[in-house]
């Protein structure tokens, strides 16, 4: 199991980790928690439906890897967005009634990562292993993906063909830590997706 999701019996996943990867893991998620932003909590007394229909932002994200976590809906923003800019209002409308909603989803499943870690630290010393239900096996592929997605922002990661690339970075290259933990999370992520197949 060391390494790999492998499935449970009546659902969900179990993984070996040892204390280094636990803290990877979970100094990963809290990265991607500050990357996504707080959520807009209502204010106190104020009505909990009208905050289910607030308005997100129209604009996309400025970050690279914020605007590849929450891509337009309708093309690239650089794209030709026709004479009158319908495509772009089609995106910004998309995005201003979809994003806050996806940061939720998003936030949902670094937090369950970082409470099924805490969880697994705190019920014993070094390496454990994490086992999840169904449901936090969905926010671990979830989060996963996200990391996977803001870490290949970063390495400016294009295609799968600059992966082979990315093996035969020199130990001496700065990105090689953020290209192990990329290619691990691919690994990781890979077989929690053949665990949840049938």
């Amino acid at each position: 199991m060391a390494g790999q999701f492998e499935a449970l019996p009546g659902g969900g996943a179990a993984v070996a980790l040892d204390e280094v990867e636990i803290s990877i893991l979970r100094s990963l998620a809290v990265q991607l928690l500050e990357l996504i932003g707080p959520g807009d909590e209502p204010a106190e007394g104020a009505d909990p439906l009208a905050a289910l229909f607030a308005e997100g932002p129209s604009e996309p994200p400025s970050d690279p890897a914020l605007a590849r976590l929450f891509p337009d809906a309708y093309g690239e923003p650089e794209a030709d967005r026709g004479e009158d800019g319908e495509l772009r209002e089609f995106s910004a409308e998309f995005r201003r009634f979809t994003e806050n909603d996806l940061r939720a989803r998003k936030r949902d499943d670094a937090l369950a990562v970082v409470r099924n870690l805490d969880a697994l630290t705190a019920a014993g010393e070094g390496g454990a292993i994490l086992k999840l239900t169904a449901e936090d096996s969905l926010h671990w592929l979830g989060a996963l993906n996200d990391l996977r997605l803001t870490i290949g922002t970063r390495l400016e990661v294009t295609d799968d063909d600059e992966t082979g690339d990315l093996y035969r970075l020199p130990d001496s290259d700065p990105r090689k830590p953020m290209v192990m933990a990329y290619l691990w999370l691919g690994a990781l992520q890979e077989t929690l997706v053949e665990t949840l197949m049938p």
